[in-house]
């Protein structure tokens, strides 16, 4: 189970005294403070790594399972007029680029995409603001874009980088490797049975099943392979993370 840190904090203070919720405040804006919280997240993350099996599934689930509606998180409509303009054309023209640290530099577009090996699942998406959903996806393993675009040495992330605008920032998130090959992780284009709606993502969207909701991209435009966060905008690898704190892994 993820707990917020600033929850938990919050709830800490609520359970102590006045005084206390200011001094979690107080920490909260501390350097010193949040590297501390940034570092028991990453030995959390190495802890799990080692007693849970890399290539471990999440649960899958059946037809008879799906939730009569799934809910959209997030941006329901980018409000970019190329956006609109790709929506209006049926995503006739969306390419999707993999670049970066790669050999060989990739655009795909829809109909390679739907060309390639179909993955289906049906799995459960767990939003961080606590609702659930059963839905069934249809993509392309991710594993078979990075293949076709080659790794280079010293890859350590994938980040993704998306259509619908933040403020003054695109949409963005990352994964590192042993996610990105994982073979639940799709770059889904259909939902139980039907092309993905925009409210869900269309025409591609990210699906990491053993994350949160908000590791799972939606309108997805251009993959990038790096070998450090740093560079990518606030430095945390992700736009949720980089602006509010929230865990960069946000595994179960």
């Amino acid at each position: 189970m993820i707990v917020d840190r600033r929850r938990l904090l919050g709830a800490i203070g609520i359970g102590g005294s006045g005084l206390l919720l200011a001094g979690c405040d107080r920490l909260n804006r501390s350097a010193s403070f949040q590297s501390l919280l940034d570092q028991g997240e990453k030995l959390t993350m190495r802890a799990q790594r080692i007693v849970t099996r890399r290539d471990a599934l999440a649960p899958e689930f059946t037809g008879a399972d799906l939730s009569p509606i799934f809910r959209a998180n997030g941006t329901r409509m980018p409000s970019s007029p190329a956006y609109a303009a790709h929506a209006a054309n049926r995503f006739a023209d969306w390419r999707v680029r993999v670049d970066g640290l790669v050999q060989r530099p990739q655009s795909f577009s829809l109909a390679e995409i739907g060309q390639m090996p179909i993955r289906t699942q049906i799995t459960r998406h767990d939003c961080v603001e606590g609702w659930s959903a059963i839905g069934k996806w249809h993509g392309v393993p991710l594993k078979l874009l990075l293949d076709q675009a080659g790794l280079r040495d010293g890859t350590r992330y994938i980040v993704f980088h998306c259509a619908d605008d933040y403020g003054p920032v695109r949409y963005y998130e990352s994964i590192d490797l042993i996610d990105a090959f994982h073979p639940q992780t799709i770059l889904a284009w259909g939902l139980n049975d039907r092309l993905l709606p925009v409210q869900n993502g269309a025409p591609l969207r990210l699906r990491v099943e053993r994350q949160l909701g908000y590791k799972h991209a939606k309108y997805v435009e251009r993959i990038e392979a790096v070998s450090t966060l740093a560079g990518i905008n606030g430095g945390k690898g992700g736009y949720w993370e980089d602006g509010s704190n929230y865990e960069w892994y946000a595994g179960a």
